[in-house]
């Protein structure tokens, strides 16, 4: 069975060109439930550089479907079976100013658009330079 990655390395996604937020911002619930893009800025603005997209992409997959730990394997074989949409989709991009950095290893790190990080990655000729996608066509 073929297995697909959505990590990337040596890597900055920039916010979309129709992201509404002109900052960093934490994404809000709705309700009491988390979302998705609750649970992908947790697991990374708490541990940047800890984990990879696939990490992080899986272990979201696995909380909102209540996984234990046992299943975590098999699970993972079959969440990865098939292709899955990349960060340049996540909603942190797409929606709430979160610029993506990638680092050698494919770790990663959230920046808000206003900071002075975000603006030093743009400029960065070593990095490969990709952006959200946008909300709309």
């Amino acid at each position: 069975m073929k297995v697909h990655t959505t990590n990337y390395i040596n890597t900055f996604i920039t916010v979309s060109d129709d992201c509404p937020i002109g900052n960093g911002t934490v994404p809000p619930l709705k309700g009491d439930a988390l979302t998705i893009a609750n649970r992908q800025f947790d697991m990374i603005s708490k541990n940047p550089y800890k984990y990879t997209s696939d990490e992080v992409l899986f272990q979201v997959f696995a909380d909102k479907n209540d996984l234990t730990e046992s299943e975590y394997e098999a699970a993972k074989a079959q969440f990865f079976s098939k292709g899955q949409a990349c960060f340049r989709a996540s909603p942190l991009g797409k929606r709430y100013g979160w610029g993506i950095h990638f680092n050698h290893e494919g770790k990663m790190a959230l920046y808000g658009s206003e900071s002075e990080a975000y603006k030093r990655y743009l400029e960065d000729k070593s990095l490969n330079i990709v952006k959200a996608m946008r909300s709309s066509r």
